[in-house]
C-alpha cells in the first residue's frame, strides 16, 4: 500500500539547525522539501560541492585500501559493507577527520611511490632486454672509440645475416673484427683504417647493423648486473608501498563509518539549500509518513532546544513523495514497478495484484519442477545473504516465481523436460491441440490467451477501485466494472468455443454478457460530454475494442517462450540420458550436457521471461489503470553506503 504523508513545518534558531537535522536523520522519516520564498527570508548556502569532492577523495582512498586488505583467514574488521554500528558512534565519526586527512595524504604518497616504482621497473625491463645481448662480450664500452687513423664500430647484427657479412669483412682490406654469438644476434667489434671506413659502413648497413647505445667503463655483463640491482631496488619499493597499504587496512572500519558520515553531512548541506532563513532563525518543511509522525515529534522534543513545529496535511495539488509499505513478499516486486515508474502518492499501489500475475506468468513460462527448484533455492539463498537493495529484491522475485514454476511444472508433468509423474493435468505444449470454431490451435496457446483476459479483467477492476478511492463511483462502474464484465464475457465465450471442453452453451452466455457490457460502455462513454460529444465518445468505446483484442494477443508470448524452453529442456535431457545409459565414456559427456545444457536453458529462459513478463505488466496491465510518475520517498539519513545503523530510531 501507499503510506499517507503529513507535512512538517519547523522553525529553529540558526545555531541549532545541525541538531535538528541530526535528529531528523536519526528517524529516517523526514524528507526535506523546498521551502517557499518570502520577503523576510532568504535561501541558505552550503558547502555541498566541497563536501562532494572531499567524499569522492575519501571513497577513492577507501577503494585503494580495500584492494590491499587481507581476505579470508586474516580478514580485517569492516572489509565487507553492511556491518552494524550505533548511531552515537556514527555521529562521533566527525572526530575522525584529522586521521582521515592524514590517511588521504598517506594513501596518495604510497600510490604515487608504487606507480613511480612500477614505471621505473617497466623502463628497466626495456633497458635489460636491449642490453642483454652485450653480456656475451667482454669489451668495455669506453674502448669503442676512434683513434687518429682507425675507426671502431661496436654493435649487433642479426645472426641470419652474419655469414654473408663475415665473408665481406674478410675480403675488406685494412679491417679486423671480433664476433661473439648471442642468441638471435651476433656481437660485432670492427676496427678498420679510416680509408676503408665508408666501405665498411656500407657493408654493416646492408647487414642491418645496430650500433651499441652504451658508453662508460662497464662491460655488457657489468651493465646487466647494475640493471638487475636497480630492478631489485624498485621491486623492494613496490613491496614496501604495498605492505604499507596493507597495514592501513586496520582503518577500514572507522574510515567507512566516516565516509558515510561525510555523506550524511553532504545530505544535510543539500537539505539546507532547500530552507529559508532570517538573521537568527531557520525554517524548514518536510514530508513525514503518517505512521512516523509520533516518532519525529518525540525526537524533536527530546532535543531540549527552543523550536517550533507543527504537522499539517499536504495541499491537494502538492507533489507528495511516494512511500510503499508491503509485506516481505510483495515488496520485492516493487523493483519491477519502479523500473517502469513509481506510483504517485494519490493512486492505488499496484504491486500486490501485479506481483501475483508476474509470478503466475513467469512461472508459466518456466513451467518445470527442476527449474523452479533451482530458482527457489538459488534466489532464496541470495535473498537471505543480501542486504536491502536491487539484488536482494531481484533474488526474492525469482524465488517466489520459482514456487509458481514448480506448481506449473507439476501441472505440466515436467522435471527438466522429463515426464516423471503418473498424471498430467495440463495439455502437452508441443503436441496437444484445441479445436476452436473448427480450427485446430495449440492448446497451451489458447490457455495463454485465457490467462491474458483474466489479467485484463483484473486491470479494469483496479481502475474501478482507483476511481472509487477518489469518490468517482460512476466512473469506477462505467470505466472499470463494465469493462471487467466485458472481459468476463469474453473469457466465458472463449471457454465455450473450445470443443474439447464440451461447454458450447457457454459461448452464447459469454457473448450475451460481453455484448451487454459493450452496449453499456458505448452508451455511458459520453456521459460527461455535451451534444455530439456523447455520440463520438460512444464510437471511441467501440474503437477501443481493437486495442483490447490487440492486448489479448500480446499474451501469445507466454506460449511462445514456454514452448521454446520446454523443447530445449526435453532435447537436452533426452540426449543426456542416452549418453548416461550408454555405459561408455559418453557418461561423462552426458553429465556435462545435463548440467551445462539446463543451466544455459534456465539462464536464457529467465532472461526472456523476466523481460517479457514485465512488458505484459507495463503495457497490457498497467495500461488499464496505472498513472505512475511518482517520486519515491527519500528521507534524510536513510541512505548508508557502507554501514547499518542498528539503533537508529
Amino acid at each position: 500500500m501507499i503510506v499517507g504523508m503529513r507535512k512538517l513545518h519547523l522553525a529553529v534558531l540558526s545555531y541549532d539547525r545541525d541538531k535538528v537535522l541530526d535528529a531528523l536523520g536519526r528517524t529516517c522519516a523526514a524528507e526535506i522539501k523546498e521551502h517557499a520564498e518570502t520577503e523576510a527570508t532568504s535561501a541558505l548556502t552550503s558547502e555541498k560541492e566541497a563536501l562532494a569532492g572531499y567524499l569522492a577523495a575519501l571513497e577513492e582512498a577507501l577503494g585503494v585500501i580495500s584492494a590491499y586488505a587481507p581476505r579470508g583467514k586474516g580478514e580485517v574488521e569492516g572489509l565487507n559493507d553492511g556491518f552494524e554500528t550505533t548511531y552515537s558512534e556514527f555521529l562521533a565519526a566527525k572526530e575522525y577527520r584529522p586521521k582521515a586527512d592524514a590517511l588521504l595524504g598517506r594513501v596518495k604518497e604510497l600510490t604515487e611511490q608504487k606507480a613511480a616504482a612500477e614505471g621505473e621497473l617497466a623502463r628497466l625491463a626495456r633497458e635489460t632486454a636491449a642490453a642483454a645481448p652485450y653480456a656475451a662480450s667482454d669489451v668495455r664500452f669506453s674502448d669503442c672509440r676512434d683513434s687518429k687513423n682507425t675507426a671502431v664500430r661496436f654493435g649487433t647484427v642479426p645472426a641470419a645475416a652474419w655469414d654473408l657479412l663475415k665473408g665481406a669483412l674478410d675480403a675488406l682490406p685494412l679491417a679486423a673484427y671480433e664476433a661473439v654469438s648471442s642468441g638471435d644476434v651476433v656481437i660485432l667489434f670492427v676496427v678498420c683504417h679510416k680509408s676503408a671506413l665508408q666501405q665498411a659502413e656500407g657493408l654493416l648497413s646492408s647487414a642491418s647493423f645496430s650500433s651499441c647505445p652504451y658508453a662508460g667503463e662497464q662491460t655488457g655483463a657489468e651493465l646487466l648486473s647494475s640493471l638487475e640491482e636497480a630492478r631489485r631496488a624498485q621491486e623492494e619499493s613496490v613491496r614496501s608501498a604495498e605492505g604499507a597499504l596493507v597495514a592501513l587496512s586496520a582503518e577500514l572500519r572507522p574510515l567507512k563509518i566516516y565516509c558515510d558520515y561525510v555523506g550524511f553531512e553532504h545530505e544535510k548541506a543539500e537539505a539546507s539549500e532547500k530552507m529559508q532563513a532570517t538573521a537568527h532563525a531557520v525554517f524548514l518543511e518536510a514530508f513525514v509518513p503518517k505512521d512516523g509522525e509520533t516518532l519525529v515529534k518525540n525526537e524533536l522534543c527530546a532535543l531540549g532546544i527552543p523550536l517550533y513545529f507543527e504537522f499539517t496535511d499536504p495541499a491537494e495539488d502538492e507533489a507528495v513523495p511516494t512511500l510503499l509499505k508491503n509485506n516481505r513478499v510483495v515488496e520485492n516486486f516493487e523493483l519491477i514497478t519502479n523500473m517502469y515508474s513509481p506510483p504517485n502518492s494519490r493512486e492505488m499501489d499496484p504491486n500486490t495484484v501485479m506481483s501475483f500475475f508476474y509470478s503466475l506468468f513467469l512461472g508459466f513460462i518456466m513451467a518445470d519442477i527442476g527449474y523452479g527448484l533451482l530458482m527457489l533455492l538459488g534466489g532464496g539463498a541470495l535473498y537471505m545473504k543480501s542486504r536491502k537493495g536491487g539484488l536482494k529484491s531481484l533474488s526474492g522475485v525469482f524465488a517466489v516465481c520459482g514456487i509458481f514454476a514448480i506448481v506449473w511444472g507439476i501441472l505440466f508433468n515436467s522435471l527438466f523436460g522429463i515426464a516423471v509423474l503418473p498424471f498430467t493435468v495440463m495439455p502437452n505444449a508441443q503436441t496437444e491441440m484445441y479445436t476452436v470454431m473448427g480450427i485446430g490451435l495449440p492448446a497451451v496457446l489458447v490457455i495463454s490467451l485465457m490467462l491474458g483476459v483474466i489479467q485484463l479483467m483484473a486491470g479494469y477492476l483496479c481502475k474501478a477501485v482507483q476511481a472509487w478511492r477518489r469518490g468517482g463511483v460512476w466512473d469506477g462502474i462505467c470505466e472499470g466494472v463494465v469493462w471487467a464484465i466485458f472481459s468476463l464475457g469474453v473469457e466465458i465465450a472463449l471457454f465455450g468455443l473450445v470443443e474439447e471442453f464440451h461447454a458450447s452453451v457457454l459461448t452464447a452466455a459469454g457473448g450475451i454478457v460481453a455484448l451487454a457490457a459493450l452496449a453499456v460502455a458505448v452508451l455511458t462513454a459520453g456521459r460527461k460530454q455535451k451534444f455530439l460529444g456523447k455520440i463520438t465518445k460512444g464510437f471511441g468505446a467501440l474503437y477501443a475494442l481493437i486495442g483490447y483484442f490487440s492486448d489479448v494477443l500480446s499474451y501469445l508470448r507466454l506460449y511462445a517462450l514456454m514452448l521454446t524452453g520446454a523443447i530445449i529442456a526435453q532435447v537436452v535431457s533426452q540426449y543426456a540420458l542416452q549418453m548416461l545409459a550408454s555405459g561408455s565414456f559418453l557418461v561423462v559427456l552426458g553429465v556435462f550436457l545435463m548440467i551445462v545444457g539446463h543451466i544455459f536453458n534456465l539462464a536464457i529462459g529467465l532472461l526472456g521471461a523476466y523481460i517479457h513478463t514485465a512488458r505484459l505488466q507495463y503495457i497490457e496491465f498497467f495500461g488499464k489503470f496505472y498513472e505512475g510518475d511518482g517520486v519515491l520517498f527519500a528521507p534524510l539519513g536513510a541512505e548508508k553506503k557502507h554501514i547499518y545503523l542498528k539503533n537508529a530510531a
